[in-house]
């Protein structure tokens, strides 16, 4: 089959770039409008596979959406309650974690000037307990003031259950006389949600993982940590370091160094067997992204949509990858953005 990428009009990419700006420049000027919807939408496509199932059950639609519906309040409520409490208490005890962490700071800074003085100088001028503190509080007020419109967000995913089930009859009817094309989009709908199920499983497990080690290890928080932990997993490589640095600290400010070792050693444990083992054989080698399109997504989506876009940025790049990889035109372009693409889908099919 020809390739799709000759004969590709320059005009065309040139035009196609600056639409591309004007509507990252709208999505981020109308950001407070844009982050619950989006969080309603990633919400209803993991439910979707719930509704599905109780429906299969001979559940009526009403009830199957009333129950989804119930348990996505109920969880995003314990969500809310557990951040906003957890971080309350943490602003609380902030000014005495900075004591601690400065005093640690001391401690190390005076044992490397036994061997390595150069060395200390330089950690004593680049370190700031005051800083490192101020940032964890920024970045966790910034999360629960993006779950804050709870209500708005609930009401939009029911809505969108209710919409979810007359999706198919609608796709049937705007694609008569082109059964290839709707089966291209019931696989392209098939694959996000599959994607998006795979992922917050696997961080989920994550969450647990970790809060159950940093409560094992006796670390203040490990429900805000496990919960963390959760969100951040959806950032690949980036998101489990960010999501340990907080308890690294905490914990050299609460018991010292040693314990500080433990706890990134299981972090580091966790998202290796996770994301190296468990994820690859649940996904697909073929499902993921390259490091470089993980940071520009990272920063694209962040100054876009803030907080909420960074956490979701390669869920969102997946699904434009997902999209793009169901037809034809635009393979070549998932395959760019591919870590390590798989034959069968990256080759064009007649």
């Amino acid at each position: 089959m020809e390739n799709k990428v000759q004969g590709v009009n320059p005009f065309d990419w040139l035009l196609g770039s600056a639409a591309l700006v004007v509507v990252l420049a709208g999505l981020r000027a109308a950001q407070s409008l844009v982050v619950p919807f989006l969080i309603a939408a990633f919400l209803a496509v993991i439910c979707t596979p719930a509704l599905h199932w109780l429906q299969r059950k001979g559940v009526p639609g009403w009830l199957a959406i009333l129950v989804v519906g119930l348990a996505v309040s109920v969880a995003l409520l314990l969500v809310v309650i557990v951040m906003t409490g957890s971080i309350n208490e943490f602003v609380k005890q902030a000014p005495k974690y900075e004591q601690n962490l400065a005093a640690r700071e001391g401690e190390l800074v005076a044992w490397l000037k036994k061997s390595y003085s150069s060395l200390a100088v330089d950690i004593g001028a680049m370190f700031n307990a005051s800083a490192v503190i101020s940032a964890t509080k920024t970045v966790l007020n910034s999360l629960v003031s993006a779950f804050g419109n709870v209500f708005l967000v609930l009401l939009t995913v029911l809505f969108m259950l209710m919409e979810t089930a007359g999706l198919h009859r609608k796709l049937i009817v705007l694609s008569v006389g082109n059964d290839h094309l709707l089966q291209r989009v019931d696989t392209v709908r098939e694959s996000i949600v599959r994607y998006t199920s795979l992922k917050t499983l696997l961080s989920l497990a994550t969450g647990v993982l970790v809060g159950a080690w940093v409560w094992g290890l006796g670390i203040d928080f490990p429900l805000l940590w496990g919960l963390l932990a959760f969100l951040l997993n959806y950032v690949p490589n980036v998101g489990s370091i960010l999501a340990a640095i907080p308890v690294v600290c905490l914990a050299v400010v609460q018991y010292g160094f040693s314990t500080a070792v433990v706890a990134a050693v299981g972090y580091l444990v966790i998202n290796l067997v996770i994301g190296n083992f468990i994820e690859p054989r649940m996904m697909g080698k073929g499902l993921g992204l390259s490091t470089l399109v993980v940071f520009i997504s990272l920063v694209v989506w962040g100054w876009v949509l803030g907080p909420v876009g960074m956490l979701l940025s390669v869920p969102l790049t997946m699904i434009v990858k997902i999209v793009m990889e169901g037809f034809d035109e635009t393979r070549w372009l998932a395959v760019l953005l591919a870590a390590n693409p798989e034959g069968g889908r990256a080759t064009n099919q007649s």
